[in-house]
């Protein structure tokens, strides 16, 4: 795959603007690295904000919107994102009725979502954390802590997204979004090789990823 990237310093910045020019309905912080829906904060709705290592787009800039998130963090590559641009998007779309973080077992996510709901409740912000761990190719390993957060994330955004949007209230926003967790499940693989035959199909190698 080729990538243009004009320094790998301002990758991320880059990226963000890039974000910001394709889509001008989107409130895009260059210095806090986080993407906001347009007219945040709603007065009386339920925000939600999730956030993650750079390099997994679309998560999760591009599920911010109606219906779905109301601001997302971008960290430097495949690095969580710092409490204080959790903190920052979580009090650009509290409206008065709390928010919600969405987080994926990681380490990294656990812990800096951790510390910036406390210092969001330090400021009178309430915040419910859901903790996203459907990825059952992984129970435990050096580089986990249980079952990693992956694909049910999109789906714990988007329900969750539209009952606070429909006027849910945080528990109830904060339940349904560890419900569809609860219901969900996924294995992740990584192709290590193809191998194509003069004739015939070709054959596939995969690993746990």
């Amino acid at each position: 795959m080729k990538k243009l990237i004009n320094s790998p310093d301002t990758l991320v910045t880059d990226a963000l603007a890039g974000m910001a020019a394709a889509h001008p309905s989107l409130a895009v912080d260059l210095e806090n690295k986080i993407i906001v829906r347009a007219g945040a904060p709603t007065a009386g709705k339920v925000g939600l904000v999730s956030g993650g290592g750079s390099g997994h787009e679309p998560l999760h800039g591009g599920f911010v919107g109606y219906g779905m998130l109301d601001a997302a963090c971008a960290g430097e590559v495949f690095t969580s994102p710092v409490p204080d641009q959790m903190l920052a998007a979580t009090m650009a779309v509290n409206g008065g009725a709390g928010v919600v973080h969405v987080v994926k077992n990681y380490t990294g996510d656990i812990l800096n979502f951790q510390m910036a709901a406390e210092l969001a409740e330090d400021v009178g912000i309430e915040v419910a954390s859901v903790v996203v761990n459907d990825d059952v190719a992984v129970q435990d390993s050096l580089y986990t802590a249980g079952r990693r957060g992956t694909g049910a994330t999109v789906f714990v955004e988007k329900i969750a997204g539209a009952l606070a949007e429909r006027g849910g209230s945080l528990a109830e926003v904060a339940a349904v979004a560890a419900e569809v967790n609860e219901r969900s499940r996924s294995f992740g693989v990584a192709l290590t090789s193809c191998t194509v035959p003069a004739a015939g199909k070709p054959t596939f190698d995969l690993a746990e990823a």
